[in-house]
């Protein structure tokens, strides 16, 4: 089994790494000599540089998922959008220490198309757990689309965070609540078009008798069932 501290080292090297150069340019063997592990322990972690940028999602996600949820006293009778502007906040403090990383792989993102939908799976999956993180729900349709919505939203949030020179972080603070009340407006509305758009799949045949009834011309229409 793989010790925690050669993944440790590894991430670490990697994201050092990152913050120095591009993404695509950083190699393996480069990895293995910072991390101050064999190639051999390295494989034994990791199987590339897309599995080590995964596990730093997934470490990132760990970090603000253990400083509280649902289950730890989250104010479920708060706004949601006030929810989830606390959770992204620890977000964005949990990725302070690696801004110049994050910059260059934004930078090598934007030349690469591959590297951005990869990206973008990873904030998608991420996204979910901040959602649930806040106590929203993650379930369905609706719930694919907040995480959706929301990848892209923390995507341009990174751009202003990146900029943002103040201590307090004020100018990405007061974009966040922007674009979160924004789009509180549109999470009443999802639920619903949830459920046109499923409805709008069903297959006909499962329809139940009253709905097909309810469609027949009203002088048509047998007469209900006596139960």
């Amino acid at each position: 089994m793989v010790s925690e501290t050669t993944r440790d080292a590894c991430l670490r090297a990697f994201l050092d790494l990152l913050g120095k150069g591009a993404f695509e340019r950083i190699s393996l063997n480069e990895i293995a000599a910072h991390a101050g592990v064999s190639l051999s322990e390295m494989r034994g972690a990791f199987g590339s540089t897309t599995d080590l940028l995964d596990a730093f999602f997934k470490s990132t996600d760990r970090q603000v998922l253990a400083e509280g949820g649902p289950d730890d006293g989250v104010d479920l009778e708060e706004p949601s959008h006030e929810r989830l502007f606390e959770v992204l906040m620890r977000r964005i403090d949990a990725l302070e220490p690696h801004r110049d990383a994050i910059a260059s792989l934004l930078r090598s993102a934007r030349r690469d198309a591959f590297l951005a939908l990869h990206l973008l799976r990873l904030s998608i999956r991420s996204q979910r757990w901040m959602l649930a993180a806040a106590g929203i729900d993650t379930t369905g349709l609706a719930g694919d689309i907040r995480a959706r919505g929301l990848a892209v939203m923390f995507g341009r949030l990174l751009d202003v965070w990146l900029k943002d020179e103040d201590p307090g972080l004020s100018r990405t603070m007061a974009r966040l609540d922007k674009d979160l009340r924004e789009g509180a407006k549109l999470l009443g509305m999802l639920d619903d078009l949830a459920s046109i758009a499923s409805f709008g799949r069903r297959p006909r045949r499962m329809r139940t008798a009253e709905e097909l009834r309810e469609e027949m011309p009203a002088d048509e229409r047998p007469p209900p069932e006596v139960r």
